[in-house]
């Protein structure tokens, strides 16, 4: 059994081996088939393809015959045209050397006449210099000078009439000048006066608190007018209670005193608890309100006029300027005009505005501490505009409004100048107003020279300097001295209309809190 399995594989291999080499053969043969046809097809594309190669060489044989004779036409044009070129720059340059060639000989002609001319010249200038001299001499002769006198005494007559005619066309130089300056001059300050046009009110020296009704006279006057006492006395100011109807007047030449006073006691009055210790407080209050508002005043004076950058301290100097008049025109609203005008007539010359309007702003800010310190106005501002680090020229302009130092800027002659427009407006200013308010201040003044003086206020429009001193410094008898003291200075040194009483008060206090 096993041989027979063995005997048909075997078989099976042989028949295996029998078919694979067939089809090997077949295979074979058929791929020589293809290899045949595939050289006959290449056969077939070489030739193709030199055919092809050989058409193409023949077409770029012909285009680069076409080329090199296309080629050649233009090399032989070119030539011909370079050629022409060359005839016709021959032809010129022959031109030009015969042109220069006729202007070389008669440039020679020309050089051998002027030789002739310069050497006739030469002979002529020595004759005029023999007859010159002759003729100089013989004038000597004659007139007995030599010829250095002769010059000099021309020379001196020449300078005279020289100076004569320049003198005299300086002259009409600066009247021609001087009337055009002045006519620019007109036409400037008008327009400054039209574009800043402001209305004026004359400042008082009274105001009116409206009362409720008569029976509030009675409460602010107090019992044996101790609460009228006590405001008059904290406030400097008089006030005045007549039958004028459910109304009470409060006077003073201070506007600052006038308006705390006046805020104070429309406080008490809203109030309705009138006595000296709420008068005090009230009092106290409206000092602090009126600090404010000067604060704020100063803020909308700069605001308006455009002026950034001022310290601190000169702004609340500004506002304080509000309660001030001069001649009774209140000072702030005439700086702010002299800051507008002088601002005008800066930008009318083609200066920059911005300094003139500074300084104008500014220029009466002296007027704001000149009851505290001593000197003008105009140099109390200069110090303290200088010592805010102002630039020198608004300095110099403040300083030098009133003439007081010299003007060493144009900013500084237009301040000056916006000022006096400012003040010479019809109705700005009352000269007797301005005189009442000066008496008043020099009433104080001299009340306040003495040792001792705590407080001074002039009160009843100037006829009354009521005068508060230190008890622990001036005895009753002190005082009595110094009431008759105080007068012969105010008769030595104030004129005034009718009587002045002089009313010196000592007091002294002594307050202790329960606990």
């Amino acid at each position: 059994m096993p041989y027979a399995i063995a005997i048909i594989v075997l078989l099976l291999l042989i028949a295996i081996f029998i078919g694979f080499r067939s089809f090997i053969y077949y295979q074979k043969n058929k791929s020589i088939a293809n290899i045949a046809k595939s050289e006959e097809k290449a056969k077939e594309i070489i030739e193709n393809a030199k055919k092809e190669a050989e058409s193409q060489k023949k077409e770029s044989i012909i285009e680069a015959k076409e080329e090199v004779h296309k080629l050649r036409n233009d090399l032989e044009k070119e030539s011909r045209e370079r050629r022409n070129e060359n005839q016709r720059l021959e032809r010129r340059v022959i031109q030009r050397e015969e042109v220069l060639d006729k202007k070389s000989d008669s440039l020679e002609k020309k050089e051998e006449a002027l030789a002739k001319k310069s050497e006739n010249l030469i002979n002529l200038e020595k004759e005029v210099g023999i007859l010159v001299d002759k003729q100089r001499g013989e004038l000597e002769r004659i007139s007995g000078l030599t010829s250095e006198e002769a010059k000099d005494i021309i020379l001196s007559n020449i300078e005279k009439e020289v100076k004569h005619d320049a003198a005299m066309m300086i002259k009409e130089i600066e009247s021609k000048a001087k009337e055009e300056a002045d006519k620019k001059a007109r036409e400037i300050i008008t327009c400054a006066i039209q574009r800043s046009a402001a209305d004026h009110v004359a400042e008082s020296t009274v105001n009116v608190v409206s009362l409720p009704n008569d029976e509030m006279k009675g409460r602010i006057i107090g019992r044996e007018g101790r609460n009228i006492r006590t405001l008059e006395t904290l406030t400097g100011i008089d006030l005045i209670i007549d039958d004028t109807p459910e109304a009470v007047i409060i006077s003073g030449f201070d506007p600052i005193r006038r308006e705390v006073a006046k805020i104070a006691l429309e406080k008490l009055i809203a109030d309705g608890r009138i006595h000296p210790a709420r008068i005090e407080e009230m009092v106290e209050k409206a000092q602090k309100e009126i600090e404010l508002v000067i604060k704020e005043e100063g803020e909308q004076a700069t605001f308006e006029t455009g002026v950034h950058g001022l310290h601190l301290e000169l702004v609340k100097l500004l506002g304080r300027l509000k309660f001030r008049t001069s001649y009774g025109q209140n000072v702030l609203k005439h700086s702010i005009e002299v800051a507008y005008l002088a601002s005008i007539m800066a930008s009318e010359l083609g200066i920059d505005p911005t300094i003139a309007k500074r300084a104008g702003l500014l220029h009466d800010i002296g007027k704001a501490v000149d009851h505290e310190m001593e000197g003008p106005h105009a140099l109390l501002g200069a110090e303290i505009a200088k010592k805010f680090k102002e630039s020198p020229a608004v300095v110099n302009a403040i300083g030098a409004h009133h003439g007081d130092l010299e003007q060493t800027s144009i900013e500084a002659v237009l301040v000056q100048a916006a000022d006096a427009i400012s003040a010479a407006r019809p109705g700005a200013r009352r000269e007797t107003l301005e005189a009442y308010i000066k008496r008043l201040e020099k009433l104080e003044e001299i009340a306040n020279s003495f040792e001792g003086v705590d407080k001074s206020f002039a009160i009843q429009a100037g006829r009354e300097v009521r005068i508060m001193v230190k008890p622990d410094e001036v005895d009753d008898l002190g005082s009595v001295e110094m009431a008759r003291t105080i007068i012969k200075r105010i008769e030595d040194e104030i004129e005034y209309p009718g009587q002045i009483k002089v009313n010196v008060i000592r007091e002294t206090r002594a307050v202790e809190y329960a606990k």
